[in-house]
């Protein structure tokens, strides 16, 4: 670690500082020796372990699920720019429920949980706070410790989906009643957005210590990397209105967490969501977009010509990938504009990929 505190190596990323040249290369469009890109793949004399459960660590003991992450990531070659993460989560509506909404785990397993809508009426419910008690809260809060003590001089804490914004009162309010309300209670809406963009740089900032990312830099859920601040951010409620709707509530809170992180990935989820692209590429500090093409629609490469409409608009790209389709990206999208995120069969594969990105860029 350096004098200021700052990790300047880790035991699952020999080549960390490298990769860091690469991240800070990919945030300001600039190119070294080939794209940004992330390859994994297993660890050769490693056996193999699988990561936890999504949902991990919210009902059951600590111990065990961390104990799991570590053998996870030990058992995964962090190759190119891929810096070994482990992102907590106790379900899509988490910030929901740390602002009073109850967390529903169903009986059967179904992968995820989800809240219960809690407002009936908004005048009672504003304004919306966070309780510094508030079990879930804490318990995440605890829960990022824990694993940053484990992987302390290993791999990082990711900072979180959190589902702020609109997100975060669709999961309160329930699709329905929000998009009425909108129209019918407009100035009321304007408060409860108000109230949440409050919230976002305090929950922020406080799993950011918890997870000891000020040593060790960011990852968002989608993960980029930066050695400062970075996350995700998110409208998934965009799906369900209009541009000028769009712009009076989410367009303004989106532009608050892009300037708030510096650096961002936006998570761009679905065909619906593409009437706003031209208003979230006009946001500074929102860097990338990772385009997410929804159930039921073609693959991701079949989308070449939103693509490359993206980065036309000066908006950099996630793409996922195998190693033989990285080759058609990079024949056709600008190199400096993208990070891959890649997995190899093996370390072989992942290295001899990453010189042809070498040579041929």
């Amino acid at each position: 670690m350096s004098e200021s505190g700052h990790i300047t190596s880790l035991e699952f990323k020999p080549d960390y500082e490298e990769a860091v040249q690469h991240w800070l290369a990919f945030w300001h469009q600039d190119l070294i020796d080939r794209p940004c890109c992330l390859m994994r793949a297993p660890r050769e004399g490693v056996e193999w372990v699988a990561g936890p459960r999504y949902l991990a660590g919210a009902r059951e003991d600590f111990g065990p699920v961390i104990e799991q992450v570590v053998a996870h990531l030990s058992s995964i070659y962090w190759g190119g720019d891929a810096i070994p993460n482990y992102t907590p989560s106790f379900g899509p509506d988490q910030m929901a429920a740390w602002l009073g909404a109850e967390l529903h785990f169903p009986e059967e397993d179904v992968g995820t949980n989800w809240v219960l809508p809690c407002i009936d009426d908004w005048e009672t419910a504003l304004p919306l706070t966070l309780d510094p008690n508030n079990y879930w809260w804490r318990r995440m809060l605890d829960f990022c410790a824990a694993l940053a003590e484990a992987l302390e001089g290993k791999a990082i804490v990711s900072h979180l989906d959190l589902h702020s914004n609109m997100d975060t009162l669709l999961a309160m309010r329930g699709g329905a009643r929000l998009c009425m309300d909108l129209i019918d209670i407009p100035e009321i809406i304007d408060r409860a957005m108000a109230d949440v963009r409050r919230l976002y740089a305090p929950i922020y900032d406080a799993l950011y210590r918890a997870g000891h990312m000020g040593s060790t830099g960011t990852c968002g859920w989608v993960p980029a990397y930066h050695p400062v601040r970075t996350n995700t951010i998110q409208c998934d409620f965009a799906a369900l209105i209009g541009p000028e709707h769009f712009r009076r509530w989410a367009l303004p809170a989106l532009e608050e967490e892009a300037a708030y992180l510096g650096h961002c990935v936006y998570h761009l989820d679905g065909p619906e969501c593409l009437v706003h692209l031209k208003d979230l590429c006009t946001i500074p500090g929102l860097d990338c977009i990772q385009w997410t093409t929804g159930a039921r629609n073609k693959p991701f490469i079949e989308w070449m010509d939103l693509l490359l409409e993206i980065q036309a608009k000066g908006t950099s790209l996630w793409v996922p990938c195998n190693t033989q389709e990285i080759k058609v990206y990079h024949r056709e999208l600008k190199p400096n504009m993208v990070f891959y995120d890649c997995w190899a069969s093996s370390e072989k594969e992942a290295e001899e990929t990453l010189q042809w990105l070498v040579d041929n860029t």
